[in-house]
């Protein structure tokens, strides 16, 4: 597994029937990532998404569950 540095990252959600939101795009720097999700998991303080990118790399979001912020945590 390999930890990278990104200056920005935006994540671009979908919002399902039931209101959760989950990731559809990522723009890291100036590159715009298709992605879908591989896992779903949760923590009382954060939610988190195991994605595949049409990139070929598997990134690791975690959400903020007091204030929404998503970060991304692991690029594999």
């Amino acid at each position: 597994m390999k930890r990278e540095h990104f200056s920005e990252i935006r994540v671009f959600c979908y919002a399902s029937y039931r209101g959760d939101e989950e990731p559809r795009r990522l723009l890291i720097d100036d590159h715009k990532i298709k992605v879908e999700i591989l896992n779903r998991w949760t923590t009382p303080e954060h939610r988190y998404f195991k994605v595949i990118g049409d990139d070929c790399r598997i990134y690791t979001i975690r959400q903020s569950e007091r204030d929404s912020r998503r970060e991304l945590t692991l690029l594999h």
